[in-house]
């Protein structure tokens, strides 16, 4: 454990039992979304990088149009 998780959670430790459980539902929470943020971001890297391929491809064969961002 790093010295400023161990310093929070005795900072934590100091707070009512009813604020000790919200803080700790609360980092659970944190790291259970976090665990399926980085499921979801590796699960779709492949899709991401077949769709950058078709393009990049697409580029190449003069089949994009270039966009005027000022436009959109």
């Amino acid at each position: 454990m790093t010295k400023l998780l161990e310093k929070a959670f005795k900072k934590a430790s100091k707070l009512p039992a009813v604020e000790q459980n919200a803080v700790a539902k609360w980092l659970i929470d944190e790291l259970e979304t976090e665990k399926e943020w980085t499921k979801s971001f590796s699960e779709s890297e492949d899709v991401l990088d077949k769709l950058a391929d078709e393009t990049i491809e697409a580029y190449k064969k003069g089949k994009t149009i270039s966009m005027d961002f000022d436009r959109l």
